[in-house]
């Protein structure tokens, strides 16, 4: 198999994957068919929506139209050229508790048939399963898998190994890693529809990082039954790569209109809030006063829309480098998602290692939900990790964020500046840094690398973001070897945050001055900072010593 990536966000990818019926890229959306009743044809699939890729069930298949699917294959039966995968029954295990076929026979179905891509008969993983049952489900699906490379006699079949666990993630890990260890082209979390069925994102968040941690990240990775279009921007900046779903048609059947921001009942809308062709051609009061089966064919089709401009859209941000931004605004679709969003902090550092860090556009920081986002992570490492200040200078000055960017050609740093410049004396001995949200501490001579001049920021800062910057500046004077701090905070913006925070930092010879500026004009912030710094330099010279200073200019 070959699976070709192109663009990278968060853990979103834009790739290509090679099947013996031709190419799809991801991350790409799967309708699912059921071969018995048929709502949309695929060949419409095809020709109205660009569909390149769908999914049946070989469970079905096999059950209703056995003979005709062996003689023709699924693509003829389907009359659909583009790329076929099927799943294996393990939907009607999770439904009805057991099927009438074993897993050497729907491996050889499916393998007579000539799908493209296809699933073993795995054992699903209930949510609510006791952690021994949920056990025996693993143990099993591992054991089918296992059996897979003995029955198999095709090498054209792209095949999906099943990851179960339910919402155990020890399990989840376990089963991912022996999964891993066999000839799988795809990867694929089983058993998550009654998490999404239930809005449990965040336990989704969970189970998918679990099973991503602990698989190849260069294999592509599928997530059964995802549902509702709101979530696909989740799940793709979850790293899921093809994702299938029978929402746009049982909704349908239930007078249900999706929208990217939820689902509307068909009675209760006046104005259809899409430019979809039916939604062009239509309007609500015309789909209610028609026959079933013709409103439930034109709403499926609007769904089918409604999810594959989403998919457009996730897509589009994935190239733009701002997935995130995009995620952030589909989490207040919901409070689940917005809970799913916040649980991606417990996983910042696994995603900003698989996360590109520079991009074409600056990033948008909108609140202290972002301060989970792979370029802010990989900021905050990298000063941690790889940024030493120059070694003759004993003085920190730290100014707050001005308004312009780069920070250091704002006029009352530049005056500052300046004066430093002036001595060689000063400019050795004085380090300069502005600390900003969403960063915290940002060394003058790095304020133009990405993103730290590159971003638009919301104001006012919520309280979260403004004690995350002062937490970054406590960890930067602390380990810091400055004799001397002079930290100016503007305590209209900070409110005296970064200076509470910063006041109990305990190190060996190290002397701060906290100074507070509220109603004075740059001109006398900037003559007593330079008056302070002279001062500060003669003591330099002197042992160091522990002191604090307050000193609050009106």
């Amino acid at each position: 198999m070959s699976f070709e990536i192109r663009h990278r966000d968060m853990l979103g990818r834009i790739g290509r994957i090679l099947t013996k019926s031709g190419k799809i890229d991801t991350p790409i959306f799967l309708p699912v068919i059921n071969p018995a009743i048929q709502l949309i044809l695929p060949k419409t699939l095809s020709e109205e929506f660009g569909c390149r890729a769908l999914i049946t069930n070989a469970y079905i298949l096999r059950n209703q139209q056995e003979d005709g699917a062996k003689k023709k294959g699924v693509h003829q039966l389907l009359d659909f050229d583009g790329v076929v995968m099927t799943d294996s029954g393990a939907y009607q295990i999770l439904t009805y508790g057991e099927v009438d076929v074993d897993p050497a026979e729907i491996i050889q179905f499916q393998e007579l048939i000539s799908t493209d891509i296809a699933t073993i008969l795995d054992i699903p993983t209930s949510y609510n399963a006791r952690k021994d049952d949920a056990k025996r489900t693993v143990d099993e699906t591992i054991n089918r898998a296992e059996q897979l490379s003995k029955m198999k006699t095709r090498s054209d079949i792209l095949w999906v190994g099943p990851i179960q666990g339910g919402h155990y993630l020890d399990l989840v890990a376990y089963s991912s890693k022996k999964i891993s260890e066999l000839p799988f082209q795809i990867h694929a979390l089983g058993s998550p529809t009654q998490i999404m069925e239930q809005y449990l994102f965040d336990i989704l968040v969970d189970m998918t990082l679990t099973a991503k941690i602990n698989t190849p990240s260069h294999t592509p990775f599928h997530l059964f039954g995802a549902g509702h279009p709101f979530m696909f921007a989740l799940a793709v900046a979850l790293g899921c790569d093809l994702f299938d779903s029978a929402a746009y048609a049982i909704y349908a059947r239930e007078d249900r209109y999706m929208t990217p921001f939820g689902t509307n009942r068909l009675r209760e809308l006046e104005y259809f809030p899409c430019s979809c062709p039916i939604c062009r051609k239509y309007d609500p009061t015309d789909l209610r006063s028609m026959p079933f089966q013709d409103k439930q064919r034109l709403l499926a089709k609007h769904n089918l829309h409604t999810c594959f401009e989403e998919v457009r859209r996730v897509k589009q941000r994935i190239v733009e480098g701002r997935l995130w931004e995009y995620l952030e605004a589909r989490a207040h679709v919901h409070p689940s998602l917005l809970k799913a969003v916040k649980k991606l902090k417990k996983y910042e550092n696994y995603i900003e290692r698989h996360s590109t860090v520079s991009k074409r556009k600056g990033l948008f920081f909108f609140s202290s939900l972002g301060l989970a986002r792979p370029e802010i992570v990989h900021y905050r490492k990298m000063l941690r990790e790889r940024y030493s200040s120059p070694v003759e200078a004993k003085i920190l000055l730290l100014l707050p964020q001005p308004n312009r960017k780069p920070f250091h050609l704002d006029k009352v740093i530049r005056k500052l500046l300046n004066l430093i410049a002036d001595s060689n004396e000063k400019n050795q001995l004085i380090q300069v840094c502005v600390y900003a949200a969403p960063f915290g501490v940002v060394p003058l001579e790095l304020d133009e690398v990405y993103p730290l001049s590159q971003h638009e920021i919301a104001t006012p800062l919520d309280l979260e973001t403004k004690e995350y910057v002062a937490e970054q500046v406590r960890n930067f004077i602390k380990s810091s070897s400055f004799n001397k701090v002079f930290l100016v905070e503007d305590t209209k913006v900070w409110k005296g945050i970064v200076t509470s925070v910063c006041r109990n930092i305990k190190r060996k010879s190290l002397s701060i001055t906290f100074l507070r500026v509220e109603e004075k004009s740059s001109e006398e912030v900037v003559n007593y900072i330079a008056r302070t710094l002279e001062a500060a330099i003669q003591d330099c010279h002197k042992d160091p010593v522990n002191a604090v200073d307050d000193i609050t200019l009106r």
